[in-house]
């Protein structure tokens, strides 16, 4: 792109801000800047345009039907048998969710590289890739592992894997792809710089997982290998069942396009995102969102309606991902504090909040996939949340839980 082809397509857009400093900026930092002008993804101006109704008011939420752990022990062997055919025939894949830094965590790197070790190191990353060598070593067979980075930790978290030997996992069965990113503007809808010769950018939100992959050419790697399921986890939780045989078994046998792992809710208020219908479509509802008379309501066996909290692990029908990907999931509009170019040319992070991020997210899949198969895990054996260094859902509660399954820290 050109500087003239810049600023024409600025001036249209009415961001032409992002181009105060180009006349400072050396070579290298003039193609820097307008190869970012070039690949900004507009869509966030549709976002600002029609923002997503937060109310909820029309929405018509009913419980959701869902297999309890009594239920799921009961047909173990069947759905584990259909798992595990399933996995050695090759139609399942995991994708790892690994955008995020470890800023909360007290380091500045990927959240995956974090050591949650106590007398040896065991990386969250070491951890989740024990769990699913389990079950690769009950199939015999490798599952393929997509993972997906941010610009912001692409290179530390690649050089992480190759580092520490992939974990004992084939290189060749391992591929990283960066999630999309999305600008950060300002409360007039004016792009950040984040320095002169780069706008403020974030990643789009864990909703994007499935575009990204496809933007990166990856889905015909997935067709060519024969996979027909996408077993996606996020990579703060260190207890994960990856690729699990019964978890895959069961959602295959229910004939749904989504299988999703929840835990039974400890109280009415819990602070989880809930599985439930949404007339006659499959949605998950924000914890704030539920009523006091939701909350509390009972099914016929007395207990909690409204009870399958969601744990960022799914398994996705790739045929029906592909059929839903062109259609827009909501973009949610959220207020942050952005690092940005200050009046002395100094880069800050403010100590409020100075614009707006777009994020999707991956639990509004959940609806266009159409049907949804809720799958209770016992949540001390699949539920170690690592979010915060001490007290709740924290390293030291992760700690306890690894401990109580047997892990040696």
């Amino acid at each position: 792109m050109t500087f003239e082809q810049a600023q024409a397509l600025l001036t249209k857009k009415g961001q032409t801000q992002l181009l105060k400093y180009y006349d400072e900026l050396d070579a290298q930092g003039k193609e820097n800047l307008l190869t970012a002008i070039e690949n900004i993804n507009w869509d966030f101006e549709a976002a600002l345009a029609n923002p997503v109704d937060m109310s909820g008011k029309d929405r018509d939420i009913k419980p959701i039907a869902g297999l309890r752990q009594a239920q799921i022990q009961a047909k173990k062997a069947e759905f584990e048998a259909i798992g595990v055919e399933a996995i050695k025939a090759g139609k399942v894949a995991a994708v790892l969710l690994a955008g995020g830094m470890g800023t909360r965590l007290g380091v500045d790197g990927p959240k995956g590289a974090y050591d949650i070790g106590v007398t040896k190191p065991l990386y969250i990353f070491e951890q989740q890739m024990k769990n699913l060598m389990e079950v690769t070593q009950k199939c015999g067979v490798i599952v393929p592992l997509y993972i997906m980075t941010s610009d912001k930790n692409h290179a530390q978290t690649t050089s992480f894997w190759k580092e520490h030997g992939y974990f004992g996992y084939p290189e060749m069965e391992v591929k990283f792809f960066k999630q999309e990113m999305a600008p950060a503007v300002d409360y007039d809808g004016k792009i950040i710089l984040e320095r002169k010769d780069t706008p403020a950018l974030s990643p789009n939100g864990n909703g994007g997982w499935f575009g990204s992959l496809k933007a990166a050419g990856l889905v015909e790697d997935l067709h060519a290998r024969g996979v027909e399921w996408l077993n996606i986890y996020a990579v703060d939780n260190v207890l994960q069942r990856i690729a699990d045989p019964v978890f895959v078994g069961a959602t295959i046998d229910s004939g749904v396009n989504c299988g999703a792992k929840v835990i039974c809710k400890t109280n009415p208020y819990e602070k989880v995102g809930v599985l439930c219908m949404d007339g006659t479509q499959p949605d998950i509802i924000e914890y704030y969102e539920l009523t006091d008379e939701m909350a509390n309501q009972k099914d016929e066996n007395g207990d909690l309606a409204y009870c399958y909290g969601a744990i960022m692990n799914y398994l996705f029908r790739l045929s029906k991902l592909e059929e839903i990907a062109d259609k827009k999931i909501p973009v949610h509009i959220v207020e942050k504090k952005i690092e940005c170019l200050c009046e002395d040319g100094v880069t800050r992070k403010p100590e409020k909040e100075n614009g707006k991020k777009f994020e999707t997210l991956a639990v509004d899949l959940i609806k266009p996939m159409g049907s949804v198969l809720p799958f209770e895990v016992v949540r001390e054996k699949e539920f170690a949340p690592i979010k915060n260094k001490t007290g709740v859902d924290s390293v030291e509660s992760a700690r306890e839980l690894l401990k109580g399954n047997g892990v040696e820290l």
